[in-house]
């Protein structure tokens, strides 16, 4: 985690979801000096441990698209900010958003938390933006990911996509597989046992291909990011994605 980030003071988070998220994001809590003050991973859970909720500073919610907008709707109904990192449910975000914004809530979304993926999301704009006039090469993605994984595609590919899209005009829409037409981009989405998760952005013409990628080791970088993002929320209000997070620390070097 960058120098610059000292903690300024220990919160107490409650955790939604505990899955392998979950338990990761724990363990940098931890780490940091927080307090994990709640832990939620079902209904019986907020029938239960639900109340307990206004305790908490901060909600970490790493669950299921089913769940995720219940989830949200708790914490706008207890006045705590949340953290979200499920993906799944980028139908209902539009609307989310809106009304977090105009019940003066606080909600951080983000389709993925690590730094390096954010970085990446900038390399593909840029290579989007230089190749947008060389028309010979054919653009798909690829993602992997372990097999309990729900979603697919997964929600850092339809990010990448969609910045392709808005900066090569001659695209039009992101495909499951593969493209069907030349405005199509497809996006192949790979299940296997114990792969924290994979993307490539693949430009390929007759004569030559051009990759990039980026590879997950394991899930720390993820739950960094998310700790970082429920650090930054202290004492704010609104919707924030991972670029509100990263400008402010490009401030602070």
């Amino acid at each position: 985690m960058p120098e610059i980030l000292k903690i300024v003071f220990a919160m107490k988070i409650a955790l939604l979801g505990y899955g392998k998220m979950g338990r990761e994001v724990e363990k940098t809590a931890s780490h940091r000096g927080h307090e994990i003050s709640l832990i939620i991973d079902s209904t019986e859970d907020w029938k239960k441990l639900g109340s307990k909720l206004t305790e908490a500073d901060v909600a970490i919610e790493f669950t299921t698209r089913q769940s995720v907008i219940d989830n949200i709707h708790h914490c706008f109904d207890t006045g705590i900010p949340v953290v979200v990192g499920t993906t799944g449910w980028m139908e209902s975000l539009p609307a989310i958003r809106t009304e977090c914004l105009d019940r003066g809530c606080c909600l951080f979304y983000a389709p993925n938390f690590s730094i390096g993926v954010n970085l990446f999301f900038e390399l593909n704009k840029f290579l989007a933006s230089k190749m947008s006039e060389w028309t010979g090469y054919e653009i798909s993605l690829e993602e992997t990911h372990h097999i309990h994984k729900q979603d697919a595609p997964s929600g850092t590919a339809i990010v990448l996509a969609n910045d392709i899209i808005r900066l090569i005009g001659r695209k039009e829409k992101w495909v499951k597989e593969a493209a069907e037409s030349s405005a199509d981009i497809g996006i192949r989405s790979v299940r296997m046992e114990d792969v924290t998760g994979t993307h490539k952005v693949i430009y390929d013409s007759e004569e030559d291909m051009i990759e990039i990628v980026h590879t997950a080791k394991n899930r720390k970088g993820f739950s960094q990011g998310a700790i970082l993002a429920a650090e930054w929320l202290t004492g704010k209000k609104g919707f924030y994605e991972m670029n509100d997070l990263l400008q402010n620390l490009k401030k602070q070097k």
